[in-house]
């Protein structure tokens, strides 16, 4: 089981997937931290040792966001235009992902067909 937080540009599709596979799920928007700037938002979810979900890809560069530093980041990434069928595709490419290995202190760059992972 792992924890996670959603960015607010996942909906609640994938906070189900996510919990019925039995993870713990909390979204930024259900904490009220709707546009937080993206360091707020990744110290956030690690104070909660939570690993972040997001599509937003300036958490896909490790130098940035050294994914050691936190609890885990996960960036999915979509084709355009991006549907909900998409989106809910990668939650569960997540989940057999994280059946294999933990994300924690790593980031993991979830496609359609494969999880690229980045540690250090």
């Amino acid at each position: 089981m792992m924890k996670f937080k959603l960015d607010e540009n996942l909906g609640q599709s994938v906070a189900q997937i996510l919990r019925e596979a039995g993870h713990d799920v909390e979204t930024v928007a259900s904490q009220n931290l709707y546009s937080s700037p993206d360091h707020a938002l990744i110290m956030h979810a690690h104070s909660e040792e939570r690993c972040l979900v997001t599509m937003d890809m300036d958490f896909a560069n490790p130098f940035r966001f050294p994914p050691d530093n936190y609890s885990g980041i996960v960036v999915f990434r979509v084709n355009s235009p991006i549907t909900i069928v998409q989106i809910e595709h990668l939650a569960r490419v997540l989940v057999r992902g994280i059946e294999i290995e933990s994300a924690r202190g790593k980031l993991w760059i979830v496609q359609a067909d494969r999880i690229r992972i980045y540690d250090r």
